[in-house]
């Protein structure tokens, strides 16, 4: 049930840059409680709805903006966990159970747009971001098949971790970044000329990654170009899900709650949360809600700024 708690937020001001972001006053809003593990929230405006994971329980969950309830939206739910739109606004979801991307029509109808590489089974899909071409990028880390937890046992047939591209027109499935240990959360940047990716591979590795990534890409091109350089490390265990705002800011979540990077790398300010924070996404009317998934529950804070248009 909601819970409809507000609670005064509280920041960590790293840099003056983040005051100029932060609505003096803004209550900190707990939507929801009694998760295992909150994932992939996406804001749905045809319906003016958040739809997010609980992974663990295996269900998708539904909260209204206009009346503040919380509907069970699907259960079983094939253990997914990232959500986007499309250029249509129609959900795409990974699904760590099948192993694969579906889209949802928008009568519900559910269609797998990709669940194999070179005739091998993906791990376990775990982020996705649509590009402005209609192509789709997802990460493939082996969360859904490391334990019951998230998803079903089983050894990956791949043998690795990766980024991968799908193809608008022909569906055709590409390998874009192999040298990763465990990619995870996924964002272009605003003007598509580069693409964020956070590897998590402390899960697997002792003093593995924790980091974010960024790699050029040439869109038109479909393909990464270059880059790899670490954009930022996680100030306490590890980056998980992440959005953009209109400014290029990068919002991720981690152990703390949810750290704001500046462009140019420089973490501004961190937004802190009761609770581990998973994933988020920028939603209402104006896109000035910061949404965010933190263990058990939802939460939303106004902030002063607007999140990146999906283009």
């Amino acid at each position: 049930m909601p819970t409809r708690r507000p609670i005064p937020a509280e920041y960590q001001i790293h840099d003056t840059r983040f005051l100029l972001i932060v609505v003096a006053g803004a209550e900190l809003r707990h939507l929801h409680t009694g998760g295992l593990w909150a994932e992939g929230p996406v804001y749905v405006p045809g319906r003016e709805v958040v739809l997010w994971s609980d992974v663990r329980r295996n269900r998708l969950l539904c909260y209204s903006l206009a009346t503040g309830d919380v509907t069970l939206e699907a259960q079983p739910a094939n253990f997914n966990n990232g959500h986007t739109l499309d250029r249509e606004g129609r959900v795409i979801a990974c699904e760590h159970g099948t192993r694969s991307v579906v889209r949802f029509e928008t009568d519900g109808t559910r269609h797998v747009l990709a669940d194999t590489f070179d005739g091998k089974r993906f791990n376990s899909p775990n982020d996705v971001v649509v590009a402005s071409d209609g192509s789709i990028w997802f990460t493939d880390p082996t969360y859904g098949i490391d334990s019951f937890d998230e998803g079903y046992p089983a050894e990956s047939e791949i043998g690795a971790s990766n980024v991968y591209r799908i193809d608008p027109a022909t569906g055709d499935v590409t390998a874009q970044i192999t040298d990763m240990v465990r990619p995870n959360g996924i964002a272009f940047a605003v003007d598509e000329r580069s693409l964020y990716v956070a590897d998590t591979g402390v899960s697997h590795v002792e003093d593995g990654p924790r980091h974010i990534r960024r790699y050029g890409v040439d869109i038109e091109a479909g393909r990464v170009v270059g880059g790899g350089e670490v954009f930022a490390t996680c100030p306490v265990g590890a980056f998980d899900g992440f959005r953009l705002d209109a400014e290029g800011r990068i919002w991720a979540s981690g152990h703390l709650g949810v750290h704001c990077y500046d462009p140019d790398g420089t973490l501004i300010g961190t937004v802190r949360l009761p609770e581990t924070c998973a994933n988020l996404e920028f939603g209402g009317p104006n896109r000035t809600t910061l949404f965010m998934t933190a263990t058990t529950s939802l939460y939303a804070l106004d902030v002063g700024v607007r999140g990146a248009a999906r283009r």
